[in-house]
């Protein structure tokens, strides 16, 4: 049976629920962190340091995640990803020393997380769309945010109301009810299933050829192993990019919270501006997604690393003139920009690196993602430790977001692959020849 529209849409709603669950239910681990501390007594330290574990563990198992959708498919890897995270937070309640929370939420959900999150998405969404490539991505990821202001508040009452076991229970319970059923719908690729991206027609037989977005047909021609890929500029320019652009992106998601209470800010605000955040970070994935599908990914690449720049510039203000406006700038250039990152992640390498290997490339770029992600936290931490506030450690991460957009510019996906809204500068441009 046909349907009335493009089978990639349901793929962007299995995306957005998987997203909206998996992502968010490796975030809850926030709220458990206090009564587990309550309970048991153990230094914060360590008892956090199973979710800081689940990052090390993350970063391990992304390039073998990307090889397994290689020769699996989606649907191996999200149902593996149910699993670990599904099998880990029904687990997790029967704590009663620290390593069954390493176990549990560090190793099961953190190696679970890399399946159902960014990394695992990334892999193979950006197959089914061309022309709305960042705009169809942006949607999916917006399922996070989502989430945040649904799932998150759900878990929070249920601890006050039964603990933290019980709501933990519930989120495992949630993972294998509703993401094991609907991931079943997922397919790599349009073409195996007899459609082609975007959903356009097939070619019929003398029909004249579509339009060609390759700009560069040699680089396009080449089979890019991971092998290859590592032999070239682009693949550590992009792992630059993705390196400094987590790092910036987790330095201030960590940290913001903190800084405001310390400058004065009541409770009620530092909470409300990390959940406007998330908030904003919807309609900004979703439009700068789009935007990227019209200028090209180093654009809005730029674009975000810039939001950044001005959120960090925000907070150094911020403790010379604690004023509600400068927080409201943070809070917006933050979400509605810097957030847009992820709406291009996947887009960037799938045009560099097309082909049979892009997952095992894109999971072994994702581990210096997922570096930067765990370096921006210690080192901003790091340097306050050392001077005794974030002027410095603010400072350093917008030069940091500077070159992350540096990075991306030379990694130059425009010059292998144009967006559908530059592919009328190309035909001119080959006309011309």
């Amino acid at each position: 049976m046909r349907l009335p529209f493009f089978y990639g849409w349901v793929v962007v709603a299995v995306t957005f629920v998987t997203m909206a669950i998996g992502v968010n239910a490796r975030t809850a681990f926030s709220l458990f962190f206090p009564p587990i501390v309550s309970e048991f007594g153990w230094e914060r330290g360590v008892t956090a340091g199973a979710f800081s574990f689940g990052f090390v563990v993350s970063g391990v198992v992304s390039p073998l995640i990307g090889r397994l959708m290689d020769r699996a498919g989606p649907r191996a890897v999200m149902e593996l990803g149910v699993v670990l995270m599904g099998g880990g937070l029904l687990l997790a309640p029967l704590t009663s020393a620290p390593w069954h929370l390493y176990v549990t939420i560090g190793v099961m959900v953190g190696a679970g997380s890399v399946c159902l999150g960014y990394s695992g998405q990334s892999l193979f969404l950006p197959n089914w769309f061309i022309r709305k490539r960042g705009f169809a991505i942006g949607i999916a990821f917006a399922g996070v945010g989502i989430g945040s202001v649904t799932l998150l508040p759900w878990v929070q009452h249920m601890i006050e109301q039964t603990g933290w076991r019980t709501a933990c229970t519930a989120m495992g319970l949630l993972i294998l009810v509703v993401l094991a059923p609907v991931n079943l719908l997922l397919h790599k690729r349009p073409q195996d299933i007899g459609l082609e991206p975007d959903g356009d027609a097939v070619p019929a037989a003398g029909a004249a050829e579509p339009i060609s977005n390759v700009v560069d047909p040699v680089w396009v021609g080449t089979d890019w192993t991971l092998k290859r890929a590592v032999a070239t500029a682009r693949f550590w320019w992009i792992a630059l990019g993705y390196f400094c652009g987590l790092y910036i992106w987790y330095a201030v998601q960590v940290h913001q919270t903190k800084f405001l209470l310390d400058i004065g800010f009541s409770p009620g605000v530092a909470v409300w501006a990390l959940g406007i955040v998330s908030l904003l970070g919807i309609p900004g994935q979703i439009l700068l997604g789009h935007v990227s599908d019209r200028i090209g990914r180093e654009w809005v690449w730029a674009i975000s690393c810039a939001g950044f720049v001005i959120c960090f510039a925000a907070l150094m203000a911020l403790k010379f003139q604690p004023s509600l406006w400068l927080v409201y700038v943070m809070v917006f250039t933050q979400g509605a920009l810097g957030y847009g990152l992820t709406s291009i992640m996947g887009a960037v390498v799938f045009e560099i690196f097309q082909g049979k290997h892009q997952g095992s490339i894109f999971g072994t770029i994702m581990l210096a993602a997922l570096a930067g992600g765990a370096a921006g936290p210690w080192v901003t931490g790091f340097l306050y430790d050392r001077t005794g506030d974030y002027t410095l450690a603010f400072a350093i991460a917008m030069i940091v977001s500077a070159l992350s957009a540096l990075s991306i510019w030379q990694a130059a996906p425009r010059k292998v692959r144009a967006v559908a809204g530059r592919l009328h500068k190309l035909q001119a441009g080959t006309g011309a020849d």
